[in-house]
């Protein structure tokens, strides 16, 4: 038994859900499945421990302040802190190619700005040598960046959360005023997705630099993993998907801070744009981008 008190958000489908399967077959002895959903996150949980699984539930809107707070006053009472944390609730958005402001607005809040939120009142609770892993993606990456200037800024050594903000404003801008261009990424597609993930990668840097008591924060890409967000698509699993994030939690070396990690568990320079990051199956990847258009609004 690993007397850890592990917490997972979004967590009663996909990646999350997996996460929370493998740290409890790794024997960590108190996990935490939050869900924004309560009739979905019990069910998740209730049907783990059918499998044998003993995870443990709290309701977690990630966007919602009141309910981080009601969590955060949870594991004050009822706890003694939090050892392992996974950021992993998000949402890829409506629209393959293009945006609508509504859309981009809802995607950069759940995948960026709720950790913000998070920070301030979750990780006051983290015990000294904890673990924060934010779920991340390739698409998060930097590379996927061709904006001069945002590369510029988003790789300096002094960033700062006001930096970060100003990027993700200047996309929401440029969506809102039908001006942004598409040449300033990498690749045409699931563009607010791109700049939620790349503004979680960069701030996860500087929550390394500030956060202290021994604390490694890393981002980690799992992978293109077979879930709903990718309509089932993906080349890996959701089983293989939880070996490096389960590793990153109970095995990788603490001296492993403010990293880009791959799902291969190795780590790949987060501000080199040269960095050839291309492994995607061409054909399952043109499977996604038509399953994902034939739902587009």
């Amino acid at each position: 038994m690993i007397n850890k008190v592990a917490v997972v958000t979004g967590a009663n489908k996909g990646i999350g859900l997996g996460i929370v399967k493998e740290l409890c077959r790794r024997g960590v002895s108190h996990v935490y499945l939050t869900a924004r959903d309560e009739k979905r996150g019990v069910e998740a949980v209730n049907n783990l421990k059918v499998e044998g699984y003993n995870p443990l539930f709290h309701q977690l809107d990630i966007t919602n302040e009141e309910s981080v707070i009601r969590f955060a006053d949870f594991i004050k009472t009822e706890l003694r802190g939090i050892d392992i944390l996974f950021n992993n609730a998000a949402v890829a958005g409506d629209y393959v190619t293009g945006a609508t402001y509504e859309d981009a607005k809802r995607v950069i809040s759940v995948n960026f700005d709720s950790i913000l939120t998070i920070e301030k009142y979750i990780f006051p609770l983290l015990n000294n040598n904890a673990r924060v892993i934010n779920v991340s993606s390739d698409l998060g990456h930097l590379s996927k960046l061709k904006n001069k200037y945002w590369i510029n800024t988003l790789s300096k050594d002094d960033l700062t959360l006001v930096n970060v903000k100003k990027f993700t404003e200047w996309f929401l801008d440029a969506v809102k005023n039908n001006t942004f261009k598409e040449e300033d990424f990498s690749l045409p597609y699931f563009l607010s997705y791109v700049v939620s993930k790349i503004a979680l990668s960069a701030y996860t840097r500087i929550q390394q630099k500030k956060i202290g008591r021994g604390i490694s924060i890393n981002s980690l890409h799992p992978g293109f993993v077979k879930t709903s967000m990718t309509k089932e698509t993906g080349m890996l699993t959701i089983e293989q998907a939880s070996d490096a994030p389960v590793y990153l939690a109970l095995d990788a070396d603490q001296s492993i801070k403010g990293k880009y990690i791959w799902f291969d568990k190795t780590e790949k320079d987060w501000t080199n744009i040269s960095l050839d990051l291309n492994y995607v199956n061409p054909s399952v990847f043109k499977e996604l981008l038509d399953r994902r258009a034939r739902e587009m609004p």
